[in-house]
């Protein structure tokens, strides 16, 4: 299945870059924020009073960001857009007596289908390959020998599918999307540090997965449509 999903978006990106001398296609690049949501662990109690918890803690989502860069194809009013950006996701796990940051850094490559439906208005459906570049739990000991030395598992498998709308006003554009790991649940066994009194030792992790709200402005810088057309003053090249 990872193997279909990966050859479609590989043929679709190619495609795309395939069309662009016959059609009319834009290129770009983009950054935001990005709102985590998922994320939760269970304690395991140690068998003696008031020492460790057997609580379940839900993640609460920071703000992160990211940053890349997307080629667009029209076709009429139809439009694939592969795309290359680089995120940063924080979410935070409140203990009882610490707070522990969860970060996750990924690059990702989706690939979108969209509709212009009315003006600026896009909407669009797709698919992001996603490769983990390096994940951390504050207070967690390190595993030995693993990578990253966390030994954190995010996902079981590299995709996720995103949903979303843009708006292009001359070469500014704004585009919302929200992003959901197309991953399993996989749980694994924790070790905190347990020197510092901060209430839990032994956990599961029980959900590593993250899903985000993506808030993205974009910046056109090449439109194949006004190649070759001219300011009136300076003489350089309309976007």
């Amino acid at each position: 299945m990872n193997k279909l999903v990966f050859a479609l978006l590989i043929s679709l990106t190619s495609f795309s870059f395939s069309q662009m001398n016959a059609q009319q296609f834009q290129v770009g690049v983009k950054g935001g924020i990005n709102k985590t949501s998922g994320g939760q662990i269970t304690g395991i109690d140690s068998g003696l009073p008031l020492q460790y918890t057997s609580d379940t803690f839900e993640a609460v989502g920071n703000i992160g960001y990211h940053g890349g860069g997307w080629v667009q194809v029209n076709f009429g009013k139809f439009f694939i857009r592969p795309e290359l950006v680089y995120s940063n996701l924080e979410s935070t796990f409140e203990f009882q007596n610490y707070d522990a940051l969860y970060n996750i850094e990924e690059l990702s490559v989706p690939v979108l289908v969209g509709y212009n439906v009315y003006g600026p208005l896009d909407l669009y459906v797709g698919a992001a390959y996603k490769n983990i570049i390096d994940v951390s739990l504050f207070g967690l000991e390190d595993v030995p020998n693993a990578t990253p030395p966390s030994g954190l598992v995010v996902q079981n498998t590299p995709f996720s599918a995103q949903i979303g709308a843009k708006a292009q006003f001359g070469i500014i554009g704004v585009d919302v999307r929200y992003d959901y790991s197309l991953s399993s649940e996989e749980k694994q066994n924790l070790d905190f540090f347990n020197g510092g009194n901060f209430g839990i030792n032994k956990a599961t992790f029980d959900d590593p997965r993250l899903n985000q709200l993506i808030v993205s402005l974009t910046l056109k810088l090449w439109d194949s449509e006004n190649k070759g057309k001219r300011r009136r003053k300076g003489g350089s090249c309309y976007f």
